[in-house]
């Protein structure tokens, strides 16, 4: 399997449409999420399903990890997704498991995956009111766990609230202390508007200072933007390394903050974040 080491971009594309699925190396997604869910009819669901495992099955030697989101396993195409994925060539990097409400479904998911002897990771999706009352125990289940991922608009739904910032902080701070907790990487949701570029831009970097270290994408257009405020510049780069050579002394400052190993830490993240080497 092919994993980067900056997954920074989680790009949606249907399993109906093959002649997309390259597109995410084009654009530069870290991740291409092959979706078997909802964005495909129920009247074509076999079909996308042996489109999207085929492709899979001959993967590799691209700087693009792979994804597929199945379908709910406590539905009947969920268990069909899962079913012809474990008798089945295809090795995605991950698993997309929607709906999750309890680590009970992860732990299925899971148990079958290793019994087909595939090292695929999994995602869980976290958006509905009781998948948030669960998370941290979603996070713990098992360490075949790679990240958790926010569903802005099913939570938002749930609530009855609107889809934005404010509303829906509460579970994505939740989420974000679950995955800490638990050593796992934190996904933030879509934006879903397509023209507004500010806006996903704005909320990319407030997913940024909140703790998420990656956004999905519904366009290959949007990419380019999550990518960006995902990087740290150059600036943050010089500041962290300045922030490790004075934390090596002991108990300094940078810039006029003091600087302790707390701060370290965030230089660390930062520094993880380009891919650069990190002095302890």
């Amino acid at each position: 399997m092919t994993i980067s080491t900056r997954r920074r971009s989680w790009l949606f594309t249907p399993a109906t449409k093959p002649d997309r699925f390259d597109r995410a190396v084009q654009v530069g997604a870290d991740v291409l999420i092959i979706d078997l869910e909802d964005a495909v009819a129920p009247s074509d669901k076999a079909t996308a399903r042996r489109t999207a495992l085929d492709y899979l099955a001959k993967t590799g030697g691209t700087p693009v990890a792979h994804a597929l989101r199945i379908n709910p396993p406590s539905t009947p195409p969920g268990l069909e997704d899962l079913l012809a994925l474990v008798r089945c060539d295809a090795g995605p990097d991950y698993v997309v498991i929607p709906k999750v409400e309890s680590p009970e479904i992860v732990r299925l998911v899971d148990g079958l995956l290793a019994d087909a002897g595939k090292p695929t990771r999994l995602v869980a999706l976290i958006e509905t009111a009781r998948g948030v009352a669960a998370v941290e125990e979603i996070a713990r289940v098992t360490p075949h766990l790679a990240a958790l991922f926010f569903g802005a608009a099913d939570h938002a739904a749930d609530l009855g609230a609107e889809v934005a910032w404010e509303p829906l902080l509460y579970a994505r701070s939740r989420l974000l202390n679950a995955a800490a907790l638990a050593g796992v990487e934190a996904i933030d949701s879509p934006w879903f508007d397509l023209a507004d570029d500010e806006g996903l831009r704005a909320e990319t970097r407030a997913a940024v200072r909140l703790g998420f270290t990656a956004k999905a994408a519904i366009h290959p257009r949007q990419v380019a933007a999550i990518n960006e405020e995902l990087t740290p510049n150059t600036e943050a780069v010089a500041e962290a390394r300045r922030i490790l050579e004075e934390n090596a002394k002991g108990v300094g400052v940078v810039g006029g903050r003091m600087v302790d190993e707390a701060v370290a830490r965030k230089a660390r993240r930062i520094l993880a974040a380009v891919g650069a080497a990190v002095s302890e």
